[in-house]
């Protein structure tokens, strides 16, 4: 029997790999403690931005120090060139596809006689992943050179897992992939409105939400099954980068500013929130005021904000024009309209009811994946009703 840790730097997608390799360790047996008395550490990495190498390489070094094995895992592990070179020895990286990872480290940590049957997660929220890769090839993204093209899952597969998770507990269920659109079982007859429709048909299963969607792949048959499933959650995510033509086209985006808002109409009482890059190479000052008219025109609420970061292998891997105190002070001027948007739609459910997933101790999550501040049982499902606003979410009467 070995101890382990397991965490993970980056998105659902990076977070749901980590959560496949946990699986698989305590599935052989092995026992699962706190990051300083672990015996081996899984580091699941990150590699959208410089920042994010950066940090998951410190991650690597800390746990170096600490535990008697490092594997670093996901997608930084994957990227050319030496991003955890000079790293003790005890660091092994995990140069392969996330389908084979948790095989790979289980072989490597070893199997031990007595093991479980099925490992569980917390019972609050599953991450089913349903596809990984992507074949977009936007100019300014390394994603597709660490994780390949798209692929995916069965759908009999997927909705094995969700009946699975759902017995085990599981209220809340998160379809997640790299490209979530592009998901395909042409075997089976299945796209992604239709594996919508059947996972949300599962017995027992209480809410269920998609992680991130392209605008490209939000389209009339989407809408319907978000809007006919009734316990999909009214959230969506759906990433922008920039609400200005020419950048988009510069990026290697498939789409138009105004085609990103002609295709959100149809969710307009849904929360939307988004992706966005500050400073990219051909960002203007007009151009970012035109991100900032379409954050507002789309009734965006929460904005990720990433500022650009040349990374290697890509398109633009040799360009960065815009100065980094430039890129500093549009993401704070986006991050405040993000700060505004939230909180004027969380100032409507003053009064107002909602259904309240607890996911940690005083806070959890609304139908529209707005947050709240409100007590209850973890992993529970509450009825509350809006009393006031905080900068930390909505606080139920």
């Amino acid at each position: 029997m070995t101890t382990f840790s397991v965490r993970f730097l980056g998105c659902k997608v990076s977070h749901t790999d980590a959560q496949d390799v946990r699986e698989r360790l305590l599935a052989d047996g092995h026992v699962e403690q706190e990051a300083d008395r672990a015996e081996v550490a899984v580091v699941n990495t990150c590699c959208v931005t410089h920042e994010a190498v950066r940090k998951s390489r410190q991650a690597a070094a800390r746990a170096a120090r600490t535990h008697e094995r490092v594997y670093v895992t996901g997608c930084a592990a994957n990227l050319a060139g030496d991003a955890f070179s000079g790293l003790p020895a005890n660091v092994k990286v995990v140069a392969r596809p996330s389908e084979e990872t948790p095989a790979f480290v289980a072989g490597d940590v070893g199997a031990i006689g007595c093991v479980q049957a099925d490992a569980r997660l917390d019972r609050v929220r599953a991450f089913v992943k349903v596809q990984d890769g992507c074949s977009f090839s936007c100019n300014f993204c390394v994603i597709p050179l660490v994780r390949g093209g798209s692929r995916s899952r069965a759908a009999a597969a997927v909705l094995d897992e969700v009946l699975r998770r759902v017995g085990h507990g599981h209220r809340e269920i998160v379809l997640t992939g790299i490209n979530l659109g592009c998901y395909r079982d042409r075997a089976a007859g299945y796209a992604l409105p239709r594996l919508v429709r059947e996972v949300g048909a599962v017995p027992g299963l209480e809410r269920l939400r998609l992680s991130s969607i392209e605008i490209n792949h939000v389209d009339a048959e989407l809408v319907s099954a978000l809007r006919e499933t009734p316990n999909v959650s009214r959230h969506l995510h759906v990433p922008l980068q920039s609400g200005d033509d020419r950048v988009l086209r510069d990026m290697g985006r498939r789409y138009s500013a105004s085609t990103y808002l002609r295709r959100l109409e149809p969710l307009a009482d849904f929360n939307l929130t988004t992706d966005a890059i500050v400073g990219f190479p051909t960002e203007t000052e007009r151009a970012f005021r035109n991100t900032l008219s379409v954050v507002e025109a789309a009734g965006i609420t929460k904005i990720h904000v990433f500022p650009y970061s040349p990374r290697p292998g890509t398109v633009t891997a040799g360009d960065d024009a815009v100065p980094p105190a430039v890129k500093k002070d549009r993401g704070a001027r986006l991050r405040a309209a993000s700060e505004a948007a939230c909180l004027a739609r969380w100032r409507e459910k003053i009064g107002a009811d909602d259904v309240v997933l607890v996911d940690r101790p005083g806070r959890g999550y609304g139908d529209d994946y707005s947050p709240w501040l409100v007590e209850g049982t973890v992993g529970e499902f509450v009825r509350v009703r809006g009393a006031s606003v905080t900068e930390e979410g909505i606080l139920a009467a």
